[in-house]
């Protein structure tokens, strides 16, 4: 009976195999919390959604975010888009062009 899938076995012989049992895998970095960032919330668009300035990894952020509510500490979520200033500049530029097509499809 044919097997499906990648083979499995022990020989380090074998193709895709680049290591030995021993060998030592390489750690993840920690995830740093949001105590290390300097985080301005500037509005709450709906009861989970919220816009804040940050700094992350010596860049100005523009944060567009859901939060989430976990053991009574808001967390913030997957879903959301952080925007560089060139990013954030050029949706601003855009705005009134935005607006138009908004008030077109309404």
């Amino acid at each position: 009976m044919p097997r499906w899938g990648k083979r499995k076995d022990n020989d380090d012989t074998a193709k895709g195999s680049g290591h030995s049992d021993d060998e030592t895998h390489p750690r993840k970095a920690a995830k740093k919390g949001s105590e290390d960032t300097d985080t301005i919330t500037v509005c709450e668009i709906s009861k989970n959604r919220k816009v804040s300035v940050r700094s992350w990894q010596g860049k100005i952020m523009v944060d567009i975010r859901e939060f989430n509510t976990k053991d009574g500490k808001e967390m913030p979520g997957k879903k959301g888009i952080s925007l560089t200033l060139d990013q954030w500049n050029t949706l601003k530029d855009h705005v009134t062009e935005i607006d138009k097509a908004v008030a077109e499809n309404e």
